[in-house]
């Protein structure tokens, strides 16, 4: 017996130290989850700012609101958690009454409401999410009044709010429901900006009571950053409506994307993919796509229909700009002629002729200039300018392949740019080793290789500063809550020079003159602006219809100014244009110009106008209604205009065109100081398609007045014609009226 007592007590011995040694974190976890509760406290995910402070993304509180159908059963019966009866009368009708409120506030079926609220023994039954404040104050009002605390409960909760909805949307990303980020900078700066939780520990006795004080545990929640971005909503804003402009006016099968950069900096003014989403409801398709998914023709509901929805809400989230690549075609050119400049091997006024073809030596096949009539005798600014392929190949051969492919690396065409945001691409080209004349030949006017826009318009913005590559970055600076700045972009060290400052000036120099004078991208001029500007159309030789034809084109431009000191670059792409021209410098360029009228003033860049452009300059007029006739006369007189004046009244009662509308300086205002009479009234001409000069004299021959816009430098090249006008032809309208006309060279082809 004492031999097994002792054997009985060294099992025991050996199980006690084994518990204490061994298993004691585990025993001890154990223990401690049994004694205390732990509750969360949640980080405030960091908000979102433009560079100027105007508020992105921010957080709000949303309620989920939901019912205990256990507490609504035994105020029913009247009876507690134990079933015993309580001092309260029974309830009957409770569950009723609380269906036909919520179902009513909350926008839910009524059946469903009373179906959880019967559900024996369940303590939490929601009956919605994301409930927004001024609901949830209603059914606190509803709570209060009918003494439902037990029944009915509201948890509150983050959510991400956009203040500006699908603005910059696939710069900004969004938020799941567990409130992280899944796309664009909430994304990339996740960590960041959702900070650490923090925890709430508490002590509990045996009957579940909270122990005294000194048994607590809190440590406090580090909420996320805010973040501060390189954005500027005004110029987003621009960016963004110039995209849908050119995706209306010309159709884009896979999309359109545009970009703004800092040349100096590399910091993204503006970036955007159309069509794109709501970053408040990113799972709802834009229309564009619903009109895509209904073409298709599938049963709602299906597999076919939804594996369809689930890819086209995946390309709406993509970021074009810096995911995709493409031929730059044209553009190009201007990085081939920065390389042949530094390495001196063709001279800014060396003649050439081109005959529409070039022969690559050792190649049996002619590769065609765009212009396959051929320029004829030009020197090499002038074949810039106008985009002559032959011209191109012929200075790039001279480079040699070895010294194209190391520049082609330097302007940092082989790796990703780095910019913070997810998802970027990378170039495709030739290796090494397969780089030969012809693909030399083809690679100097940026056919056969892609690269990303973002990648492009880098090399570009490294010719427009001067020479030196910058680093795109979307993110300007972090603050904690306090308000301490914990991380700011530095770009001191980041770039490195490729090509010297002399050849960029002389680069930026031709494209101007080709911009304002007659180069392809004439479409891209802005009055009182110099703009650098090139343009180019490519052919997607990798996608092709069933008879072999690849008729798929990409239209695209790239501009910077002002070109005396440049400040920022533009990038406008039009993926498969469709209704009408492909060519870059219709469908592309214009916009550009556009961007560019709109931004460069907001900038502080003050326009300066040559003569000819001061001709052309309209004037301001005021509202004369309510004026005298004498006083109005006198003071269109002092803007340099001519008026009529209309009746025998003393007072203006009408005038055309309306106060506020620009009026060129050969206008004619009329006012009129009575009832406007049947022979007031003219009929607007029908100009599309015509020139300035026939325009203008029609419109002014039939008593109305011309304001142009679009393409202003409409006497220079071939002449810019008239693609649209408003009010439309055959309108009746009072003389006077202005009739507005939009002018575009359409003899670009690159």
């Amino acid at each position: 017996m004492t031999f097994g007592i002792l054997i009985a007590f060294a099992v025991l011995a050996v199980r006690i130290f084994l518990l204490q040694t061994r298993d004691y974190e585990k025993y001890q976890k154990s223990v401690i989850s049994q004694m205390t509760t732990e509750s969360v406290i949640p980080a405030e995910r960091g908000d979102i700012y433009d560079t100027n402070g105007v508020l992105l993304a921010t957080d709000i509180t949303v309620y989920r609101v939901f019912i205990s159908p256990t507490d609504i059963q035994n105020a029913i019966k009247g009876v507690d958690k134990d079933g015993k009866k309580t001092n309260d009368d029974p309830r009957p009708g409770l569950d009723v009454l609380i269906a036909d409120f919520l179902s009513e506030t909350l926008d839910v079926d009524h059946a469903s409401v009373l179906e959880k609220a019967s559900k024996i023994g369940r303590l939490d039954e929601t009956i919605a999410r994301n409930v927004e404040n001024d609901v949830a104050e209603e059914i606190r009002k509803f709570i209060n009044i009918n003494e439902l605390e037990n029944q009915i409960h509201l948890e509150a909760n983050p959510k991400r709010y956009y203040c500006y909805d699908s603005l910059a949307s696939t710069v900004l990303g969004f938020t799941g429901s567990d409130h992280t980020g899944l796309y664009g900078i909430e994304y990339m700066y996740d960590d960041e900006l959702s900070g650490t939780n923090g925890i709430y520990i508490t002590a509990r006795d045996s009957k579940g009571g909270e122990m005294p004080t000194e048994y607590e545990n809190y440590v406090e929640a580090i909420d996320g950053y805010d973040i501060t971005t390189t954005i500027d909503m005004f110029i987003q804003y621009e960016l963004e409506n110039q995209l849908r402009a050119t995706l209306a006016d010309n159709g884009a099968d896979e999309r359109v994307c545009g970009i703004v950069l800092d040349v100096k900096t590399g910091g993204i003014l503006a970036m955007s993919t159309i069509p794109d989403f709501n970053c408040n409801d990113p799972w709802t398709l834009d229309e564009y796509f619903l009109a895509e998914l209904a073409e298709l023709g599938l049963s709602e509901g299906s597999d076919e229909y939804n594996a369809e929805v689930r890819e086209l809400r995946n390309l709406s989230w993509s970021n074009k700009a810096i995911t995709s690549t493409y031929m730059p075609g044209s553009t190009f050119k201007v990085i081939t002629t920065a390389m042949c400049l530094e390495e001196k091997v063709v001279q800014v006024g060396e003649r050439f002729v081109c005959t529409g073809a070039y022969f690559v030596p050792g190649y049996s096949k002619p590769i065609h200039c765009h212009k396959r009539t051929g320029h004829g005798a030009q020197n090499f600014a002038q074949a810039l300018q106008q985009s002559c392929n032959p011209v191109l190949m012929t200075i790039a051969l001279r480079l040699g392949s070895a010294k194209f492919y190391d520049y082609f690396t330097a302007f940092g065409l082989m790796e990703k740019t780095g910019i913070d945001l997810p998802g970027e691409g990378n170039s495709i080209f030739h290796k090494v080793e397969n780089f030969n004349q012809v693909e030399l030949a083809t690679a100097a006017f940026g056919q056969n290789f892609t690269v990303t826009p973002i990648q492009q318009i880098r090399a570009i913005a490294s010719v427009a500063n001067g020479g030196y590559l910058v680093t795109p970055h979307v993110v300007r600076e972090m603050t904690d809550s306090d308000g301490n700045v914990v991380y700011s972009y530095d770009d001191s060290g980041s770039s490195r020079q490729v090509v010297s400052t002399e050849v960029c000036d002389t680069i930026t120099q031709i494209l101007e003159e080709g911009v304002s004078g007659d180069g392809g991208a004439k479409n891209a001029y802005v009055a009182g602006y110099r703009i650098a500007a090139k343009t180019g159309t490519t052919e997607k030789k990798d996608k092709k219809l069933p008879d072999g034809s690849t008729p798929f084109r990409v239209g695209s431009c790239v501009a910077y100014a002002p070109a005396d000191d440049p400040q920022v670059a533009v990038l406008i792409m039009v993926d498969e244009p469709n209704k009408g021209s492909v060519y870059g410098s219709i469908v592309a360029a214009p916009y550009v110009a556009n961007v560019m009228a709109s931004i460069l003033p907001y900038l502080g860049i003050e326009a300066v106008y040559t003569d000819k452009e001061l001709e052309n300059l309209t004037k301001t007029l005021p509202n004369y209604v309510g004026w005298s006739t004498e006083d109005a006369r006198t003071s269109v007189g002092y803007l340099g205009l001519d008026c009529e004046i209309v009746g025998d009244g003393e007072k203006i009662v009408k005038m055309a065109p309306e106060g506020g509308s620009g009026v060129r300086k050969d206008g004619k205002i009329y006012l009129y100081t009575g009832e406007l009479e049947k022979n007031d009234n003219v009929t607007v001409p029908d100009v599309m398609g015509q020139s300035a000069t026939l325009a203008n004299m029609m419109i002014v021959n039939n008593k109305l007045n011309i304001n142009i816009t679009g393409t202003t430098n409409y006497e220079t090249g071939a002449g810019a014609v008239v693609v649209s006008q408003s009010p439309e032809a055959g309108a009746v309208v009072p003389k006077g009226t202005l009739v507005t006309v939009e002018f575009r060279y359409l003899d670009g082809t690159d």
